[in-house]
């Protein structure tokens, strides 16, 4: 079926376009893999749903990935482009976390699936690290217009995709993975000395000669379909899986010696492609090095390589968590999805009760049911393993219920790892992973889910560190700012501090509103550099200072100067900006002076708001002892909005602050809150819609109505 006409009549066959589509991309533009994922509907995150050109558990750490990482894949979605990486180079330096895993010389393409009405998704594509650095404007275009046919195929569907837990292995070249070569080519293979053996991109043995297998201690139909390290014992070794994942990966020729017990050297030398890999056997007849005999010796079993690569990728996550909610949320996105699990409880121990730090997967009537419990308690096992620091892992609610009766009655879960998180040998709290299903934990997920909870409790233990700094210091700067703003006739009012979602030293933006008598009203918004005590301690004093002037019957332009002239006597090394406004609601009128803050947007009328750039600003605050600030008067009738704010809710990296405040100010323009808390919501929203702002925000809306006497 062609994937860019007719529509799929089933799921089945808009299955079949899409990988026949992926394909005829990787074939196109000369690609050793491709990689197809699709967006999911209920979370922020999207599946793959297709691979071909490499084994389906090289993948398995990137099953399932959330749009909130920063990933090729993910920020082509994001913002809507096409990603080339040329080099390993430029993958360490641009996604260091993806270079962990990926440590091959490869290039590295992204672009996403967008469509008429969406974006489905994205594909990726890699290329041997033989490809020139720079992508030519021909496989750029192939790539584009590949995807597009893809976005046009699931644009055109009946109905969306289905999206599967496991995705699909598509062979560029499909063939029956037991079929021998023909009689002249095996003739010849026969004849020579040496051992010859096919593998397919899955590491099983499609072709093997007698050579090879009497090289191997093997006979031929005990190794075909088979892994080399699954049916040779002694090649079961990640050090020799993962030199055939690199030649898998990067499409480069290379070569290992192994010892067959008791003593006997083989060389393997594999040469791949896009349909497998050609392997050859020799024979090395030199002594082999004491202590390679030790392979005789039976071994316990060993972690297979993807898993370390993927406990690699798990561990350079981790790093990046700050919070206990940031902790969460990694483990919910990236752990469980590899794992298997759905549901997550993160314990510690606090006087003598077992507290829940964070959940995923559970409704908050179990979570309040069991929050609080002592440590002694049989409804969980969370108490037990963090007392004794030993790992329990539960296949079946019928093994739970032999040691804790009511857990799975409570939680309604059908299997358990309960893990110890642990540091320096102390138990700092327990993490659950449960599962909607039985499960039978393998030796290797026990000893990869056990090493991981070290890494998790070192993440843990940082996280609840920072949340009580962030508690502490946010406390001391919440303290010092108004409780209550005062009430004045013909004005309404509403303020939102919100600190920035990473840092724990105290910022130094602050505002206030100060009533001066029936129909005037003074307000300010300011923001002194930098985040510490000090920063703190001088936004106290410049608040009072200015507090002090504006009752004491000051000017706009005066409150400034002799604020200025205070920071010059305190020789305090920071600076300040600051925006004072006047309001006088009976003239209708606000009068401005700005000492070289973020200029205030007005919205006069529903859809038309503007930023008040046209003030002229006078320096910061603690510059110069003698500067003079300007003073503007605008218009502030009846239903007008006046927004002040810091620059923390228009600076955002990598993009102009004067576009993003004139979108904020069209966006005020179309606000249709009547609520001005809701207004603040939406501002903030606008900017920062995934409520993390990197640097603190103050916001002061000012709303003007019919005041006495008007």
């Amino acid at each position: 079926m062609s994937v860019i006409s007719g529509q799929p009549a089933c799921q089945g066959s808009l299955d079949d376009a899409l990988d026949t589509g992926l394909t005829d991309i990787v074939r196109r533009t000369g690609a050793s893999t491709g990689a197809l994922y699709l967006i999911e509907d209920e979370e922020p995150a999207m599946r793959l749903m297709a691979l071909c050109g490499l084994p389906l558990e090289f993948a398995t750490p990137w099953h399932r990935l959330s749009l909130a990482v920063s990933l090729p894949l993910t920020d082509a979605i994001r913002e809507d482009r096409f990603v080339w990486l040329g080099c390993q180079d430029d993958l360490v330096r641009h996604y260091p976390r993806l270079a962990a895993v990926l440590p091959y010389r490869i290039a590295f393409a992204a672009t996403p699936l967008t469509g008429a009405r969406r974006c489905w998704g994205g594909i990726v594509l890699m290329w041997p690290a033989d490809l020139p650095r720079e992508v030519t404007p021909r496989q750029r275009c192939r790539i584009i217009f590949g995807a597009r046919r893809l976005a046009r195929l699931l644009d055109d569907a009946p109905r969306p995709p289905t999206l599967r837990d496991r995705p699909r292995f598509i062979p560029v070249d499909p063939q029956d993975g037991s079929v021998q070569p023909g009689p002249a080519a095996a003739e010849y293979l026969e004849r020579l000395p040496e051992g010859a053996l096919n593998l397919d991109l899955e590491g099983r043995i499609t072709f093997v000669t007698t050579a090879a297998a009497r090289l191997l201690g093997r006979s031929a139909d005990r190794l075909l379909a088979t892994r080399l390290w699954q049916a040779l014992p002694w090649l079961d070794d990640p050090v020799y899986e993962d030199r055939y994942r690199t030649a898998v990966v990067s499409r480069t020729p290379l070569s290992f010696t192994a010892v067959r017990p008791p003593d006997h050297r083989l060389r393997f030398e594999l040469y791949p492609d896009i349909s497998g890999i050609s392997v050859r056997v020799t024979s090395h007849r030199e002594p082999t090095e004491p202590g390679l005999r030790e392979a005789t010796v039976p071994r316990a079993p060993v972690t297979r390589t993807g898993r370390l690569y993927q406990l690699i990728h798990l561990s350079a996550a981790l790093t990046e968590t700050v919070s206990v909610r940031d902790l969460v949320e990694l483990i919910a996105r990236e752990i469980l999805p590899a794992f298997g699990a759905q549901g997550l409880t993160l314990w510690a121990a606090e006087a003598g009760r077992l507290k829940v730090s964070g959940h995923h997967g559970y409704p908050a009537d179990v979570i309040a049911r069991v929050d609080g419990l002592p440590l002694n308690t049989d409804l969980t096992p969370a108490g037990k393993v963090l007392t004794s620091g030993v790992p329990e892992f539960f296949a079946s609610p019928a093994e739970m219920a032999l040691r804790y009766p009511q857990a799975p009655q409570i939680s309604g879960k059908q299997a358990w790892a309960v893990l110890p998180l642990i540091i320096t040998g102390k138990a700092v709290g327990c993490c659950i992973l449960s599962y909607d299903r039985a499960h039978s934990f393998t030796a290797d997920e026990r000893a990869v889910l056990t090493a991981l909870a070290g890494l998790i409790a070192q993440a843990l233990d940082r996280a609840r560190m920072y949340d009580t700094q962030h508690h502490l210091a946010h406390g001391l700067q919440k303290a010092l700012l108004p409780r209550d703003l005062p009430v004045v006739a013909g004005l309404d009012v509403a303020a939102r501090y919100l600190p920035a979602s990473h840092g724990i030293e105290v910022g130094g933006d602050f505002y206030d509103l100060l009533r001066l008598d029936d129909t005037t009203a003074a307000a300010v918004i300011g923001d002194v550099e930098g985040h510490s005590i000090a920063a703190a301690a001088l936004m106290g004093q410049v608040r009072t200072a200015i507090h002090a002037h504006v009752t004491g019957g000051a000017a706009p332009d005066q409150v400034l100067t002799r604020t200025n002239r205070l920071l010059a006597d305190l020789d305090s090394e920071l600076l300040v900006s600051c925006l004072y406004a006047h309001l006088d609601l009976a003239a209708g009128e606000v009068t401005l002076a700005n000492a070289g803050h973020v200029p205030p947007l007005l919205r006069l009328a529903r859809h038309h708001a503007r930023v008040l750039d046209d003030i002229e600003p006078g320096p910061l605050l603690g510059i110069d002892t003698f500067a003079h600030y300007p003073v503007t008067t605008v218009p502030l009738p009846a239903d007008a909005t006046l927004a002040l704010y810091t620059d923390g809710l228009v600076e955002v990296a990598g993009t102009d602050a004067a576009q993003v405040t004139a979108d904020l100010a069209g966006h005020l323009a179309g606000a249709d809150h009547e609520d001005l808390e809701g207004v603040i919501d939406s501002l903030v929203h606008h900017t920062w819609p995934t409520g993390r702002p990197t640097d603190d925000i103050a916001v002061l809306l000012l709303r003007a109505s019919l005041a006495p006497g008007r």
